[in-house]
């Protein structure tokens, strides 16, 4: 016996044109418009908390940065990647004032 998390239901609004293009990529796949829907929107989820988590992430390094003052320059960091290519194992830049 298969058991599926629990659901709750949502009412949302969709244009007539969207929802009929929904409708009908459903009957495509032979899936339920439903299971699309949830499907799209799980994935948009996944990548907007993605997109937060590197928001915050960005946010503390300027932090940090307005607080150190540590930096590396492109022209470091640009070196650093042409030396990656040579050697996998190629040193971070040092972070410098």
């Amino acid at each position: 016996m298969t058991t599926h998390p629990p659901t709750s239901p949502i009412s949302i609004r969709l244009p007539a044109g969207l929802k009929a293009r929904v409708q009908h990529l459903a009957a495509a796949r032979q899936r339920s418009a439903n299971a699309l829907l949830v499907q799209a929107v799980a994935a948009f989820v996944e990548r907007e908390e993605q997109r937060e988590a590197l928001r915050q992430e960005c946010r503390a390094a300027h932090e940090h940065y307005l607080r150190t003052g540590l930096h590396v320059t492109q022209a470091e960091v640009k070196d650093w990647v042409s030396r990656l290519r040579e050697d996998s194992d190629a040193a971070l830049p040092i972070c410098h004032i």
